[in-house]
């Protein structure tokens, strides 16, 4: 165990861990908002209840995803002390408008929301602007974050001074291109994500609730319904997102591009694509491999034609430009897998997501009385999560050894002062608190489940339908 990997063991833990309640806070919000909108405008009593009930739940995501992420930034400044004085003075705009607009505008209009739904001032229109508000903030929040993220893999508007970079174009960072792809394809798979976690929780209810129990079962078939939705539209806009940041990659990161695809020679045109692949990293070849011929000319270029560098000619190129001090080689199989468990797993929710929704439409809606089809569409709940954090590995594992592309190495980040005994301490430290807090949180969102959402009876009294059927709260 040595310094380096102790500090990158550690960011990967804190970033895969914070992401996972990213999306989960972007995508629920968009459903609350809209659920409150069809509210609004339908003035049916279920969508105020689904609003209510579903926005319990993102507000779980929402107490959990600042928690981690105070921890992430506090290992940044523990471990990644010659990082942050290199690249502060291009970090520090994006995240101080992060902080104090785009995070204070999310944090004061969820509290707003919370705390208005039975004020007599505030009409149900804007109580409705108010969640829409708080989706508008978690998106610009993102939007700052990977502002800062697009300068470590695409460096734009900056220069070199005294050993640190130094901003002298902000208007380039905001329309860094790396920015653009990251943005949209982050974002849409928080749709995705806030989708399936209402379809695939909203199948679990309707495995458990009682058949003669319409007013619940009504709300989680509208709900699952939204969700699919979500999912689906999400996950094809994910597609296109993803497939014009793969081929700015071809350009940009050749290596990256050329390690997820397992290939160490360059292609020849056409360009086959491996379906399965192994590498022997030692000796920088591929062992073996199963290609489709075209395939991979029709995925990078949209043509029957096309080639593509293999890993030994990027890194030729690398060795030429920036020296021959440094690996140039990320962890290729990682890279390979991981792409194809993302985009697996991406295919599989456009699946599921397009049956679900033939299968729940009016004339015929199968889907609800068949529990091995609820089953499938709640493990459906986890893709997202598998599919996000591979794209986060491939994101960061694909650029090594930098941690700017082409300035900073991984190497000249970490802290000089930090030992092995510490980072190990605190790695050991952050297991226990990150696995204590997602044990709460699975009990909260499994109560809130059991709880079930919470309908007005004739006299206005707010009551359960666990309640109901235990005979309390009624007259």
């Amino acid at each position: 165990m040595t310094i380096e990997n102790l500090a990158r063991f550690q960011f990967a833990m804190t970033t895969i861990f914070h992401y996972f309640f990213v999306p989960f806070s972007i995508g629920t919000a968009l459903a609350v908002a809209i659920m409150e909108t069809f509210y609004v405008v339908t003035k049916k009593e279920v969508y105020k209840t689904m609003t209510k009930f579903w926005g319990n739940i993102m507000l779980l995501s929402f107490a959990v995803g600042v928690v981690t992420g105070i921890i992430q930034e506090f290992q940044f400044g523990m471990n990644w002390s010659d990082y942050s004085r290199f690249v502060g003075d291009i970090f520090g705009a994006p995240l101080a408008v992060e902080a104090l607009l785009a995070f204070f505008m999310e944090s004061t209009f969820i509290g707003l929301w919370m705390f208005t739904w039975d004020n007599e001032k505030i009409s149900p229109k804007l109580h409705n602007v108010f969640m829409w508000l708080v989706f508008i903030g978690s998106l610009l929040s993102a939007a700052w974050i990977l502002m800062a993220n697009a300068f470590m893999q695409h460096p734009v508007g900056y220069e070199i001074i005294n050993g640190r970079a130094q901003m002298t174009d902000f208007p380039a960072l905001m329309t860094n291109p790396q920015f653009i792809y990251e943005f949209t394809h982050v974002i849409f798979g928080a749709f995705t994500l806030g989708g399936a976690i209402v379809a695939g929780l909203s199948a679990f209810k309707l495995l458990k609730v009682k058949t003669s129990d319409l007013k619940e079962s009504n709300l989680f078939k509208k709900s699952l319904r939204l969700g699919l939705v979500l999912t689906l539209a999400g996950s094809l806009a994910s597609v296109a997102s993803g497939d014009l940041q793969m081929q700015a990659l071809i350009e940009d990161q050749p290596m990256k591009f050329a390690a997820m695809e397992g290939d160490y020679e360059d292609s020849g045109d056409p360009a086959a694509w491996s379906v399965i692949a192994w590498a022997d990293e030692a000796q920088k070849k591929q062992v073996f491999g199963i290609k489709i011929p075209y395939m991979l000319s029709i995925l990078s270029y949209h043509s029957l034609s096309g080639s593509v560098k293999g890993m030994n000619t990027a890194n030729e190129e690398l060795v030429a430009q920036y020296g021959d001090d440094n690996n140039y080689y990320p962890m290729v199989n990682l890279m390979f897998y991981g792409f194809r468990l993302m985009a697996g797993f991406g295919a599989l929710m456009i699946l599921v997501a397009g049956l679900g929704l033939f299968f729940t439409r009016k004339k015929n809606p199968i889907l609800y009385s068949k529990p091995w089809m609820l089953k499938l569409t709640f493990l459906m709940t986890f893709a997202p999560f598998i599919a996000n954090t591979f794209g986060w590995i491939i994101t960061e594992q694909g650029r090594y050894p930098w941690t700017v592309y082409g300035l900073f190495t991984i190497a000249d980040s970490v802290s000089p002062n930090v030992s092995v005994t510490s980072l190990l301490i605190s790695n050991i430290v952050y297991f226990i608190l990150f696995s204590s807090l997602a044990i709460v949180l699975i009990g909260l969102i499994k109560r809130e489940l059991d709880k079930g959402p919470v309908f007005e009876d004739l006299v206005g009294t707010q009551v359960a339908p666990s309640q109901m059927a235990s005979g309390r709260g009624t007259i």
